[in-house]
């Protein structure tokens, strides 16, 4: 589409690449791009920086404006604007043309290699998956759409013989446009209800999902998880040839945990053999595969116990199967804002696989009386927030433990998204190892810091002696630094600022470096400096 000289609403710009790139994208083929947001500048600061270098022709920022949308050629709606919005149908009222960020990308595609995955669980991984297996056939893979990476930058290095992957929710497919060029393989994890907030109700959001099947061009390959109660009537929709997933004895070993990834990875073996990949690099592909970012993500093990962040999962059905993955005890973190799902199953799952659990945010409150209901003589606890949750979880448990965050419901409540929500769980395990080292190495007294110091001092001078590299000699200098400002009477903000820029500048880190770095941030903060 040419849209130089258009006016162009990018309805949204959101936290996310979507809007960025839909602003970006269109402002440098010559659109009028006017950016709308009913959020304040300050909460958009990191996207608005991003397009600093973009003309953009008008911003407007904490409201929205009639005339952005009827006087204007082109309105870019952001998935989140729920159906019925007043502004989008005011646009449609006056004529104007609605699209997507996914439906820009797909119109301007070059290679016609696209698949599509969509599902209640399991999407992320499943697409994922299928990028790893493409790349380990030799194929050039692009990933994108609702995980999280736009892939409107990207078109130009785009080549028709290169593959797409792209993750698709309910809000992107609802909105998707018939006269497109639609996926050519379609694959369906599952379906059960969800965002209900966002669609009428089930059937709207079913409805979506099975757009997708529907628009697979009978030369395109649709594969569907029919072992889904729900997905498994949806054959019939589909012109093309019809998959389900693959043997289970024909997936090797993974490195992420769980039946529901190895479900997963069943589905991606069907939708990567039903192009010509080979069993070998589908098995080749699924053994690198290390899991996403959120997803029953390994984050540390303390003292016994093993921290996983699930943060991704923002249903019940997502936390059941978090939750059906382990054999160890489970001290489960759950809790969050509310989409209108229903909660009973979840909970009759918590009471009878979780050890304990710890409910907070919106619904916790609601989620321990549904817990307590099930097993009133289990441990069910309720806290404020995730940090209060992680503390009881870590006072509760015991080595061989595992303290999972599966939190079953949206982090609007207290968090931006998602990711926000699993990077402060891991930021607050990282705080927790860090004050369990100091314990358990009795780092907690400045003699016990001195002590630590020297001992660190003498490795890394062995170190440089048996290695050429600067490593050893590096750690000498730090550690002889930090004992001289020990000494000091009078230490600033800046000597330790100093310091730890020199700690984290160490390129590759090995032995002893993570230790002199949590003694000197402890040693400062007993100091009352900022570190």
């Amino acid at each position: 589409m040419d849209v130089a000289g258009l006016r162009v609403t990018v309805m949204g710009l959101g936290r996310f690449q979507g809007g960025v790139s839909a602003a970006r994208y269109l402002a440098q083929r010559g659109a009028i791009v006017a950016v709308t947001d009913l959020a304040p500048a300050e909460k958009l600061a990191e996207s608005i920086a991003a397009l600093a270098d973009v003309p953009i022709a008008r911003w407007r920022l904490g409201e929205h404006c009639e005339g952005d949308f009827s006087d204007t050629d082109l309105v870019v709606v952001n998935p989140a604007v729920k159906p019925g919005n007043r502004f989008v149908e005011l646009a449609r009222s006056h004529g104007v043309r609605l699209t997507s960020e996914i439906e820009l990308f797909l119109a301007e595609c070059s290679t016609g290699n696209v698949v599509g995955v969509t599902g209640s669980n399991g999407k992320s991984t499943t697409s994922a998956m299928i990028a790893a297996i493409l790349s380990a056939d030799g194929r050039k893979t692009w990933l994108g759409g609702n995980i999280g990476a736009s892939l409107l930058d990207e078109l130009p290095r785009i080549a028709p013989s290169d593959w797409v992957v792209l993750e698709l929710s309910s809000f992107q497919l609802a909105r998707l446009s018939i006269d497109v060029r639609w996926p050519r393989i379609a694959v369906v994890t599952n379906c059960s209800p969800n965002h209900l907030d966002w669609h009428p109700d089930y059937d709207d959001y079913r409805r979506a999902k099975q757009r997708l099947v529907q628009r697979v061009p009978a030369e395109g390959a649709t594969v569907l998880n029919d072992e889904d109660g729900e997905v498994a009537t949806w054959r019939d929709l589909s012109h093309a040839k019809v998959f389900g997933p693959v043997a289970d004895d024909e997936i090797p070993p993974l490195r992420i945990p769980g039946g529901h990834n190895r479900q997963n990875a069943r589905l991606a073996a069907a939708a990567t053999r039903a192009v010509g990949v080979s069993p070998c690099a589908i098995d080749r592909g699924l053994r690198v595969f290390s899991g996403l970012p959120h997803r029953l993500e390994r984050v540390a093990e303390i003292a016994g116990r093993t921290f996983y962040n699930d943060s991704l999962a923002t249903t019940p059905e997502s936390a059941i199967v978090a939750l059906r993955a382990f054999d160890q005890p489970i001290w489960l973190l759950a809790g969050g804002s509310d989409k209108g799902a229903n909660f009973a199953e979840f909970a009759r799952e918590v009471a009878t696989r979780a050890h304990g659990a710890i409910f907070y945010g919106q619904t916790g409150p609601r989620l321990a009386a549904l817990a307590r209901a099930l097993a009133p003589c289990g441990t069910i606890k309720d806290a404020s927030a995730l940090n209060d949750a992680l503390r009881r979880a870590w006072e509760l448990s015991s080595p061989g433990d595992v303290i999972l965050l599966s939190p079953a419901c949206a982090s609007f409540d207290q968090f931006t998204n998602f990711a926000e929500r699993g990077t402060v769980f891991k930021q607050l395990v990282g705080e927790l190892h860090e004050t369990e080292s100091l314990h358990k190495n009795g780092w907690s007294t400045e003699s016990g810091i001195q002590h630590a110091l020297e001992k660190a001092k003498r490795y890394f001078e062995r170190l440089a002696q048996q290695n050429p590299s600067p490593h050893g000699g590096n750690g000498v200098a730090i550690c002889q630094q930090f004992l001289e400002l020990q000494h000091r009477q009078a230490v600033s903000q800046s000597d330790v600022d100093n310091l730890l820029a020199r700690l984290v500048a160490e390129p590759s880190p090995g032995t002893g470096w993570y230790e002199v770095e949590i003694l000197c941030r402890h040693w400062a903060r007993q100091r009352g400096f900022e570190a």
